[in-house]
């Protein structure tokens, strides 16, 4: 039987997270499985409140506390570095945003796919929000012609562009996708073992986008699995939803992706091919009165950061 370390990441949410934790481990029955709660560092009682919780409902869960909060990658790589209970190594990891719950077989079920296809390193499930509706999580890797087709959003180009669209239509089956959202995914650990774990210098948002390239370099690639099942409320934790500008941590994330996986050059031509799209999306909000979706100055602080060079 498979061993597998489920890794539920908390920040200021410990609410939401004892409520992913009960149904992971309900979707952990008849699994070989741990779960590992680790609090990124949330100064506000969170740590103390989801450690007396479960020894309260007698859960066999363990409470870490990450010590800073590194971001997403790192304090999944937290829970992850710690490994089961007993100190051994399962084979494979599951993360579960705290705003996610699975479905009683979704768990089984990226196990079960992970199982019988052994060429595939990572496997994702199909992510829908409280009302049913599917979430759009499996995607293309990000390109110079996926970021003009982004920002441009005008059909004749999404057409010409087509297989570039990085926000690829769902898949209506299981199968290969680029990458998949951090919401619910579960990796190999012979993989991780052999790439490495979360790059750290991601604070939020690319890191697993840029953790499926490795895989797929490697020559391990990523399953979306339609019969996983998770309910996601999406934002709850970041504020994405509630954006008045774009925070300097998305823009330091974009720049470093572009950079680690294709070199400076083409980070800066990724800068101009977003830049040249978004000016033709607010050519089209200004003349057709269009709503302009973007937070307020986001190209502005796009063109600022790209002329600073990020942060790295």
């Amino acid at each position: 039987m498979a061993r597998v370390l489920v890794v539920v990441l908390n920040w200021r949410s410990a609410d939401m997270t004892l409520a992913a934790a009960e149904a992971a481990l309900s979707a952990m029955q008849g699994i070989d499985a741990a779960l590992t709660i680790v609090d990124n560092d949330s100064g506000d009682g969170s740590f103390e409140a989801m450690t007396a919780q479960a020894a309260a409902r007698g859960w066999p869960v363990r409470v870490l506390q990450s010590g800073q909060n590194g971001g997403f990658g790192a304090g999944n790589n937290v829970g992850i570095r710690a490994g089961m209970p007993d100190g051994s190594a399962p084979e494979y990891v599951y993360i579960l945003n705290p705003d996610a719950i699975p479905a009683p077989d979704a768990i089984r079920a990226l196990v079960d796919h992970l199982e019988t296809h052994p060429a595939t390193g990572f496997a994702g499930s199909f992510i829908h929000g409280p009302d049913g509706a599917a979430h759009r999580t499996a995607f293309r890797f990000p390109s110079l012609a996926g970021e003009f087709e982004a920002q441009a959003r005008f059909g004749p180009i999404s057409r010409l562009l087509r297989h570039w669209i990085v926000a690829r239509p769902l898949p209506q089956a299981t199968g290969r996708v680029d990458w998949l959202a951090g919401a619910s995914l579960m990796m190999r650990t012979a993989v991780l073992d052999r790439i490495g774990l979360f790059d750290e210098r991601f604070f939020l948002y690319f890191e697993e986008t840029e953790l499926c390239h490795r895989a797929a370099r490697a020559g391990w690639p990523t399953d979306y699995v339609l019969e996983s099942r998770v309910s996601h409320i999406g934002g709850a934790s970041t504020g994405s939803k509630k954006w008045q500008r774009i925070p300097g941590y998305w823009l330091d994330s974009r720049r470093h992706y572009f950079r680690k996986v294709h070199g400076p050059r083409y980070a800066r031509l990724a800068d101009v091919a977003h830049v040249a799209g978004g000016l033709i999306w607010r050519l089209r909000v200004l003349v057709q009165r269009k709503d302009p979706v973007d937070p307020p100055f986001y190209l502005r602080d796009l063109v600022r950061h790209a002329l600073r060079g990020g942060s790295e």
